[in-house]
């Protein structure tokens, strides 16, 4: 019985997720070089705004730090990933 809970975890575990994540990530994979670095600026605006406001004492939802900063953290996995494969590097 345990065996079967496991199997079917390591399973789940391997499904791709239903969600925004995966989405927003073939979007930004579709975009080139630049389009990422100017979208990587942009979020890095956006944190920057958010800090701004905290710091000012304005109303500030605290998630969007931590969807930002993994928005950004997506962003640059998925531009090393393609830089790795314009460089014909593989593991």
């Amino acid at each position: 019985m345990a065996a079967k809970k496991k199997a079917a975890k390591v399973a789940k575990a391997d499904a791709p997720q239903k969600g925004a994540g995966n989405e927003l990530a073939a979007k930004l994979r579709a975009k080139n070089a630049a389009e990422l670095h100017e979208e990587l600026l942009k979020l890095r605006r956006e944190q920057f705004a958010l800090r701004l406001q905290r710091a000012t004492g304005q109303a500030v939802k605290p998630d969007q730090f931590g969807k930002v900063r993994k928005g950004i953290a997506r962003l640059k996995t998925i531009a090393r990933e393609a830089q790795i494969k314009s460089a014909g590097v593989s593991k």
